[in-house]
C-alpha cells in the first residue's frame, strides 16, 4: 500500500540509525576512557561491586604506606641505639683501665671525663633523635591497618633512653642487727628524709597498705613477732613509700593500692635488709647523684650509692663497669624487640601488597574494557551507520514514486 500521510519504513530507519548511533556514542566513549563502565547505566551492579573494591585498594595503600612509617621509626631508633652500643664499648674499656691498680687518680679523671662525655651523650641522642617531628624514645604508637572493611594495629614501642636510666649503680644492703628500727629513726633517700612510725592511722596494721602514716614521709614499722618478716615488711614499707611519689611517700596508703611497686624491691634475711633500685625506677628515686643513709637500732650508719656510675675509683669503676655491661645487654634486648616489631610491620605490608594486587585485577576485570571487543564493535557500528544513513535516504525517496500515480 502507497500512503502519503506516514512513511512507516523512513521511520524503521530512523529508530536504527538512533540505536546505531547511542551504541556508537558508547563505543567511542570506551575506547576515550578505557572502561567498560563510565556511568551506574552501563552495569549498575558491576560500578557497585568495583567501586568498594576502589575503596578496599585504597585503605591497603594507605596502610601498606603506614607500616612503612612505622618500619621507618622504629629503624630509626635502632640505628640510635647501634650507636649507643658503640658508645657502652668505650665505656667498656674506660671502666676496664680505671679499675686497673696502675692507673693513677689523676688519670682516673680524665678517664671519668671521658666516661661522662659518653653518658652525656647517650643522653643526647635519647632527646634528639626523632621521626617525623616526634621524639622516637619513650613513644608507643598503634600502626593502623584496614582493608577498608577489618581494622587492625601494631604496636611500636620504645623506651625511654638516657644515661641516668641505662649507667646507674642501684643495690646495696642495710643492716639492722637483730632488732626493727624505733619510732623517730630516719632514712634519707634522694635527699628525701623518711621516719619511722610505730603506728599507722586510719586502722588497719601497721603494715597495711590501706593504713595512711601519721605523718608524711613515714615508713610504718611491722608489728610481727617474727624478726625476719618485721624487716622485710618494714622495708617494704619504705619501699611503697618511696615509690609513693618521687620520693615523698606522701601517697603511701590508700593512693598506692594495687601499685607493683616497680622502682624499687627488697628482702630480707636474718639482721639483713637488702634494698634494691630497680632500673626503671633509678629516675624516680634519685633526681641527683647521693646516697641512703639508714640509721640503725643500734645507732650505726650505712649507706650504698644511688646515683649516676663514675670511674674515679677502682671500686667505682668496677662497679660502673657491671652497669654498663647491664646497659649493653639492656639495649641489645631493646634492638631485638623493635626488630621483631619491623619483621612483623613487613610482613603486613607484603600481605597487604598481595591483597591490593588482587583486588586491583578483580576490578580491573569488571571496569577495564575489552579492546578487542570495542575496536570490533567500533567498526560494526560504523558500518551500520552508514548504512543506516542510506536506507533512510532510499525510504524517503520512495514517497516520490506516489507522484507518477499523478501524471
Amino acid at each position: 500500500m502507497l500512503s502519503i500521510l506516514n512513511n512507516i519504513s523512513s521511520l524503521q530507519a530512523e529508530n536504527a540509525l538512533d540505536s546505531t548511533q547511542s551504541s556508537l556514542n558508547s563505543t567511542l566513549q570506551q575506547l576515550s576512557t578505557g572502561q567498560r563502565i563510565n556511568s551506574g547505566a552501563d552495569d549498575p551492579a558491576g560500578l557497585a561491586i568495583a567501586n568498594g573494591l576502589q575503596a578496599n585498594i585504597t585503605a591497603l595503600t594507605q596502610s601498606s604506606m603506614n607500616a612503612t612509617d612505622g618500619v621507618g621509626m622504629l629503624q630509626t631508633a635502632d640505628g640510635a641505639l647501634s650507636q649507643v652500643s658503640t658508645l657502652l664499648n668505650q665505656a667498656v674499656t674506660l671502666a676496664t683501665e680505671s679499675a686497673t691498680g696502675t692507673v693513677s687518680s689523676a688519670q682516673r679523671g680524665s678517664l671519668d671525663a671521658a666516661y661522662q662525655a659518653i653518658q652525656s651523650e647517650i643522653t643526647q641522642i635519647g632527646s634528639s633523635t626523632n621521626y617525623n617531628g616526634t621524639n622516637v624514645f619513650n613513644a608507643s604508637e598503634n600502626i593502623f591497618l584496614s582493608d577498608g572493611v577489618t581494622n587492625s594495629s601494631i604496636g611500636a614501642t620504645t623506651a625511654s633512653l638516657s644515661s641516668s636510666t641505662l649507667l646507674q649503680a642501684a643495690s646495696g644492703s642495710v643492716a639492722f642487727g637483730t632488732t626493727l628500727p624505733t619510732a623517730g629513726q630516719t632514712v634519707l633517700v634522694a635527699g628525701t628524709t623518711y621516719t619511722f612510725e610505730a603506728a599507722a592511722t586510719g586502722g588497719g596494721t601497721a603494715n597495711d597498705k590501706l593504713a595512711v602514716p601519721a605523718t608524711a614521709d613515714a615508713i610504718l614499722i611491722d608489728n610481727s613477732t617474727t624478726a625476719t618478716v618485721a624487716l622485710a615488711a618494714t622495708m617494704q614499707n619504705l619501699i611503697n613509700a618511696v615509690n609513693g611519689s618521687t620520693g615523698s611517700g606522701t601517697t603511701y596508703g590508700s593512693a598506692t593500692v594495687g601499685n607493683t611497686f616497680a622502682s624499687a624491691s627488697t628482702s630480707a634475711t636474718a639482721g639483713t635488709v637488702n634494698f634494691s633500685a630497680t632500673q626503671a625506677g633509678n629516675a624516680e628515686i634519685v633526681s641527683n647523684p647521693t646516697s641512703m643513709t639508714v640509721a640503725a637500732s643500734a645507732g650505726t650508719a650505712n649507706t650504698f650509692v644511688l646515683g649516676p656510675t663514675n670511674l674515679l675509683t677502682s671500686a667505682s669503676a668496677t662497679s660502673a663497669l657491671s652497669a654498663i655491661d647491664s646497659a649493653i645487654a639492656t639495649i641489645a634486648n631493646e634492638r631485638g624487640s623493635m626488630g621483631a616489631v619491623v619483621n612483623r610491620l613487613n610482613a603486613a605490608s607484603a600481605v597487604e601488597s598481595t591483597q591490593q594486587t588482587n583486588l586491583t585485577s578483580a576490578e580491573s576485570g569488571i571496569m577495564d574494557a575489552d579492546m578487542s571487543q570495542v575496536t570490533s564493535n567500533l567498526s560494526k557500528y560504523t558500518i551500520l551507520q552508514q548504512t543506516g544513513i542510506a536506507a533512510l535516504q532510499q525510504s524517503n525517496q520512495m514517497q516520490q514514486s506516489v507522484l507518477k500515480l499523478l501524471q
